[in-house]
């Protein structure tokens, strides 16, 4: 059997895979006792194993009735508009491309396309310092998956 990564991945696809609205709500304590691990093995696997790059959206809501929400999205989905700017880390050079690629591997970019935006981007961060400004560079991308 694989490691507890593993197991914590199959089991958030698995839930995910059942629901029609391609988002599951989790409750980490409880998941964490579900599986006999620990709640930031939960953080772990969501941080590492569904990112934007992989077409995942994670929200988490703290405090007492606080959840999970792990979205299943795809170029064409609403469900990046919720990724809102502020709401997490500064966009990278590697997480920009990682977008584009996958972008491009479903053919929703031809290849001059992808490069010209990659150019873009990489532009763009250079030129850009104030967070809010970054934002706006995150909410453009992911303008341009949902077309």
């Amino acid at each position: 059997m694989g490691n507890i990564a593993d197991l914590i991945e199959k089991f958030i696809l698995s839930r995910l895979s059942r629901q029609n609205d391609n988002f599951v709500l989790l409750q980490r304590n409880e998941l964490a006792d579900e599986l006999a691990c620990a709640p930031s093995q939960i953080s772990y696997v969501l941080s590492t194993r569904f990112t934007v790059e992989r077409g995942f959206l994670v929200e988490s809501r703290r405090g007492s009735g606080g959840y999970i929400r792990v979205i299943k999205v795809f170029p064409h989905d609403a469900g990046y508009e919720e990724k809102r700017t502020g709401s997490a880390e500064l966009p990278t050079i590697d997480s920009i491309e990682s977008i584009i690629a996958r972008l491009y591997e479903q053919q929703r970019l031809t290849r001059r396309e992808a490069a010209l935006m990659q150019k873009f981007f990489v532009i763009m961060k250079e030129r850009m310092d104030l967070p809010e400004q970054l934002g706006a560079l995150r909410s453009l991308l992911f303008t341009l998956a949902k077309y």
